[in-house]
């Protein structure tokens, strides 16, 4: 990897990472490093072939868009430029037999888009559950199920997602999209960001604890990398079956680029020796939108708004085209009105749609937590062990100015925007910090409760991607707990946090309320882990605070 410029504030490495850099010791990870490579090898017949599996998302009550990559020739891998243009046939059907055909179609996959081919299907009916194929020659795909959504006026009973965010392909396995696959209760599934990560192998986590190594070997950083990335992920069997099982509604955070991304360039991103910003964001833009089953809106970013009956709008943000530079910490600059983290047009079109919203449930799916996190009232014994920790800076200052603790005036101002138009029932559902929260999201933290709650916030863990346990080298609710303990008493908008497991969380919206299960899996290093509920919180509609559940939802 090349050599970084030194960062200026603490980056969700530094919250994680600086932990090893205490005086705990790092005992070894139990068992060697597995020496799987990434299964993007050309197929063995010459002939159309249909490695990357499909996939379907952004459902609409009439729609939904459908996803694969044709493999035209054994040379034609990803990234690589190579391949005739091929003839792509779809079909969507009521019965998995293709019997009752509903809609079909044909489309050209080419080099021009590295052989991806998306179908945007209209005309089915609302609330339905559908079976879709393609067809190359005389190769017929994998057959993948999805479902639309309720019509837009529709007095839906109740709706459910999947929940889950940053998935490392060397950190381990995804057998939390297997587990989220195998379930046949859900409307589809909410991907927070960092679908794919941009470092070179060995880096994140360290050669000494890869699980798999994932290709290309080195960090990407152009078209032709990004693409096989990419590629490399659509080959994960779990992967495969969740795109398989599900739509999926997904957007990006900073690791699809490069990580703690900003409008102008990334910590993780050197000038001249990694090329321009600009041409990088544009390589990595576009196989994004090759490679995902995502619509993008009329500015080429992800932020957009899709409705499930009267029930809920879900309104999606981007929060990485468009936000100043991270704050250095302690400048005092994280309250500039000046600086954003949406930009003006997305918070504008994001308050417009929540005031004008008719829905009893407003969801909004952000990248970065939007909840406060303290520290300045911790007493000296528990701040200085925690700071230490969590590579915190002195003096207690914000966690992680890439969050939104970092923009402080654009939180204010959507916060005063919820209350001032006594917006209720909004829920934030949030990824990228490697843990797991329950939040109130204050007013003012400083007086919280007496303030009130603006929102609720629910944040689930990594697929795979490190935190505290990894990091430390230790067994998972050990150190974690003091740091729990301390993180619940300085912040008493936290319900809940978890900073060891790994995993994913199943949302269940009614009218009465809107309930997170989180779930576990047992060894993100084994391909077979298990899964097991974790714990569950709610939120009661009128509310605007989370209470804890002791069982989640069936």
């Amino acid at each position: 990897m090349t050599s970084r410029n030194q960062s200026i504030h603490p980056s969700r490495r530094t919250v994680v990472k600086a932990a090893a850099a205490t005086t705990l010791a790092a005992p070894a990870l139990a068992g060697s490093v597995l020496a799987t490579t990434p299964a993007v090898a050309a197929p063995a017949a010459p002939g159309p072939a249909f490695v990357h599996g499909t996939a379907s998302g952004d459902p609409l009550p009439d729609g939904v868009l459908l996803w694969t990559r044709v493999t035209p020739t054994p040379d034609a891998l990803p990234g690589s430029g190579r391949g005739p243009d091929t003839e792509v046939r779809w079909e969507v059907a009521e019965d998995a037999g293709f019997t009752r055909i509903t809609a079909r179609g044909t489309v050209t996959a080419t080099a021009a888009a590295d052989h991806t081919v998306k179908a945007d299907v209209r005309g089915l009916a609302p609330d339905t559950p559908y079976h879709y194929r393609f067809t190359a020659g005389s190769t017929v795909s994998a057959t993948g199920r999805t479902r639309t959504a309720p019509p837009a006026g529709s007095n839906a009973r109740g709706v459910r997602f999947g929940v889950v965010s940053c998935a490392n392909w060397e950190s381990g396995y995804f057998s939390a999209y297997r587990h989220l696959a195998a379930r046949t209760d859900l409307d589809a599934v909410l991907h927070l960001g960092d679908y794919i990560y941009e470092y070179a192998s060995g880096v994140y986590p360290d050669a000494r604890y890869t699980v798999r190594p994932h290709l290309p070997a080195h960090e990407i950083t152009t078209l032709a990398d990004y693409r096989l990335r990419h590629g490399t992920h659509k080959t994960d069997p779990d992967l495969q079956a969740l795109h398989a099982a599900h739509p999926v509604v997904a957007i990006w955070d900073d690791h699809e680029f490069a990580n703690d991304a900003w409008t102008g360039g990334a910590e993780n991103h050197t000038p001249g020796a990694e090329g321009d910003w600009a041409a990088r964001v544009a390589a990595a833009k576009q196989a994004y939108f090759e490679w995902m089953p995502v619509r993008a809106s009329t500015e080429g970013t992800v932020y957009r708004r899709l409705r499930f009956g009267a029930l809920a709008d879900l309104h999606l943000l981007d929060l990485r085209s468009f936000r100043s530079q991270q704050a250095t910490v302690g400048s005092g600059k994280v309250d500039d009105p000046k600086r954003t983290i949406t930009g003006r047009a997305q918070l504008d079109w994001l308050k417009a749609g929540l005031a004008s919203s008719d829905a009893v449930w407003q969801l909004v799916g952000t990248s970065v937590m939007i909840s406060p996190v303290a520290f300045g009232s911790l007493p000296s014994h528990l701040l200085g062990p925690l700071r230490e920790l969590l590579g915190l800076p002195e003096g207690g200052l914000a966690i992680n100015t890439d969050q939104w603790d970092g923009y402080t005036a654009d939180r204010r101002e959507l916060l005063t925007h919820l209350t001032e138009r006594k917006i209720r029932n909004t829920v934030f559902l949030t990824g990228d910090i490697h843990m797991a929260w329950a939040n109130d999201v204050p007013v003012k933290a400083a007086t919280y409760p007496a303030s009130g709650s603006a929102a609720t916030e629910f944040v689930v863990t990594s697929v795979s991607s490190d935190n505290l346990d990894d990091i430390l080298h230790v067994a998972p609710g050990t150190v974690s707990l003091a740091a729990a303990a301390a993180l619940r008493a300085a912040n008493s908008h936290v319900k809940w946090v978890d900073l060891d497991r790994h995993g994913y969380g199943v949302l269940d919206v009614t009218r009465a309320g809107a309930q997170m299960d989180y779930y576990a899996v047992s060894d993100k290093t084994r391909p077979d882990a298990s899964s097991k509920w974790l714990r569950s919180y709610r939120t009661a509609s009128g509310t605007q605070k989370v209470e804890r559940v002791y069982a989640p939802v069936r």
